[in-house]
């Protein structure tokens, strides 16, 4: 029976080559990273925490903060549903066969997604004056959306579910995709009708979708910015005050950056939170109905 000589000096100096490789290659991108990621976050900590838990312990008493937090949990418990059932229905019927150009009106739903912020925020602040806008024109009301705090928000979450459906819908139509014809088939042989296949086949099976678009609309929310800054200003009166656009206020206009940086800390871990909670429970309902 015949051996063969294991040359281990040569294999140690292969492998450090492989990782020498490995390193020319991903050096520069983690030194970028470190740079500009790493080095920011642990710095903004630091600054969050200069004087100890002061900046910490300011945010609880702090009325603009409180308002900001409230007011991204109105659109929380408002506009994400409404946008992920109107997203739902939509992506139900763009994936229905009989429908004329369903490629067309796809890309067409999807198109504000692809919208610059600012500019479609601008566009729905025209629609949206009291004097002389499309919307009061077309309705023939007077309503004065934009300085109102009720229609305020009525005007921030409007523009948010128009912008964000269709991306969802083309998220929801993935998942919609994947499920089989011939489970449709089976529900239509036990004389389940339209709407009994989508609330007993469909909906069961999307769950997992429905959670990932639930748990990245609470992202989108909490980092609400752009729509409340060129909708409304914030106002009035703090009723679309969201907390990065108080963030934005406290560091660029105060210059108070250790409080910024509190603030955008406290808004991350309140982000983590909620999608913990999203995912942890619908996830584990999720995993629960697949096992059984």
């Amino acid at each position: 029976m015949s051996s063969v000589a294991v040359d281990v000096p040569k294999i140690r100096r292969y492998g450090r080559r492989r990782r020498t490789v490995a390193w020319v290659f991903a050096g520069p991108a983690a030194a970028l990273l470190a740079l500009f990621f790493a080095y920011p976050l642990a710095a903004s900590l630091l600054q969050s925490l200069e004087g100890g838990f002061g900046n910490y312990a300011r945010l609880v008493r702090d009325p603009s903060f409180l308002r900001s937090l409230s007011n991204a949990g109105l659109i929380l418990v408002v506009q994400v549903p409404v946008m992920i059932g109107l997203a739902t229905v939509l992506a139900y019927v763009l994936n229905q066969s009989w429908l004329k150009f369903r490629a067309t009106l796809r890309v067409a739903y999807f198109l504000p997604a692809v919208t610059t912020l600012v500019a479609y925020a601008v566009v729905f602040r025209v629609l949206l004056r009291t004097e002389g806008g499309a919307v009061n024109q077309v309705l023939g009301l007077q309503v004065d959306w934009l300085n109102d705090p009720f229609w305020a928000r009525v005007a921030l979450i409007a523009s948010l579910t128009w912008r964000w459906v269709g991306y969802n819908a083309v998220i929801l139509l993935a998942g919609l995709q994947g499920i089989g014809r011939e489970q449709y088939e089976a529900a239509a042989i036990d004389g389940a009708g339209s709407l009994t296949t989508f609330r007993r086949v469909i909906l069961p099976q999307l769950r997992p979708v429905v959670v990932f678009c639930s748990i990245t609309s609470t992202i989108g929310t909490l980092q609400l910015f752009d729509e409340p800054l060129v909708l409304t200003g914030g106002g009035p009166g703090d009723a679309t005050l969201t907390p990065i656009l108080y963030l934005y206020q406290v560091g660029f206009k105060q210059l108070d950056f250790g409080y910024a940086a509190a603030i955008a800390w406290a808004v991350v871990a309140l982000i983590g939170a909620l999608s913990w909670v999203q995912f942890r429970y619908f996830g584990s309902r999720t995993s629960g109905k697949e096992r059984a």
